[in-house]
């Protein structure tokens, strides 16, 4: 076994331009033409193997979306056109919903179907136009159907319930709309952003509908700008109410939304990095 290790170590060394090129260290007083065949096909073995998992693991760590929250391990997003949503059943509404927005998707191209769906990538099932019927609460839009007006196929999925939490009328119409206005506004002045919004339900006190969809406490929103000469984040916490106040009253660092939510916002960027954004936030980036 030591001598395969042997083998293994310097031809890991050699890799050169996808060409494995085999050397045996001289200590091993073995020549080449020695070396079995079944020891040769263990070498090669091992070598693929030991180059696929570097790719591989290069891959992975490349293709984590900036926006998307760290996830456990028996836990799967679904992945729609325009954004990213992790569904909780008890729930029957997002833990967090991910999506960047561009300047460039700003465009009024189309309007809104207000055509509500069962979010059939939810093996599960969603909540219902039935849940929602007299129970008082609007279809409240996490990722806002005003920042898929770019795509027929994301304003479609925007309606889709895993996207849609209950929320009062006052709430829904007042101070979380005034912030999604904002946000377009921010993508405006900085042309991308990235964006995790969802309800909190652990302080809950009730549901709506057969399918016992829970009426969320709070709900948060974090904001990133990510680019070459700014990096700057701002986080949210509101509770479910109508909040006639001033909208800044209720932000908070990232790390804060982290503490109440449990979640890990922003975390495929260098930690040294994210640590600076999340700890604090500056106002005079977020103006109105």
């Amino acid at each position: 076994m030591k001598r395969q290790f042997n083998f293994i170590h310097p031809l890991l060394k050699k890799i050169n331009n996808l060409k494995i090129v085999f050397y045996m260290k001289s200590t091993n007083n073995i020549s080449f033409k020695s070396i079995s065949f079944h020891k040769f096909n263990l070498l090669l073995i091992n070598g693929v193997f030991a180059l696929l998992f570097l790719v591989i693991g290069c891959n992975s760590s490349q293709s984590t979306l900036i926006e998307q929250p760290k996830i456990n391990t028996n836990e799967t997003p679904i992945k729609h056109f325009a954004y990213t949503v992790l569904y909780n059943e008890k729930a029957e509404q997002a833990v967090w919903v991910a999506y960047q927005i561009k300047s460039s998707e700003l465009e009024p191209n189309f309007k809104r179907t207000n055509r509500f769906l069962e979010d059939t990538l939810v093996a599960t099932g969603t909540a219902t136009n039935e849940d929602y019927k007299k129970s008082g609460y609007d279809k409240g839009h996490l990722a806002p159907a005003a920042d898929m007006t770019w795509n027929k196929q994301a304003m479609i999925e925007s309606f889709y319930f895993s996207n849609i939490s209950p929320q009062l009328p006052g709430f829904n119409r007042g101070i979380w709309k005034k912030l999604e206005v904002l946000v377009r506004n921010w993508t405006k002045k900085y042309d991308s952003l990235y964006v995790v919004t969802g309800p909190v339900i652990k302080y809950y006190q009730k549901s709506i509908g057969k399918n016992n969809v829970i009426v969320p406490s709070h709900f948060y929103k974090t904001i990133l700008i990510y680019n070459d000469s700014i990096q700057q984040g701002i986080g949210f916490i509101f509770p479910h109410k109508k909040c006639d106040d001033e909208l800044f009253n209720y932000a908070v660092s990232i790390d804060s939304v982290e503490a109440f939510t449990k979640l890990d916002f922003y975390h495929s960027l260098p930690d040294k990095k994210e640590a600076e954004i999340e700890r604090s936030y500056n106002l005079n980036y977020w103006e109105y």
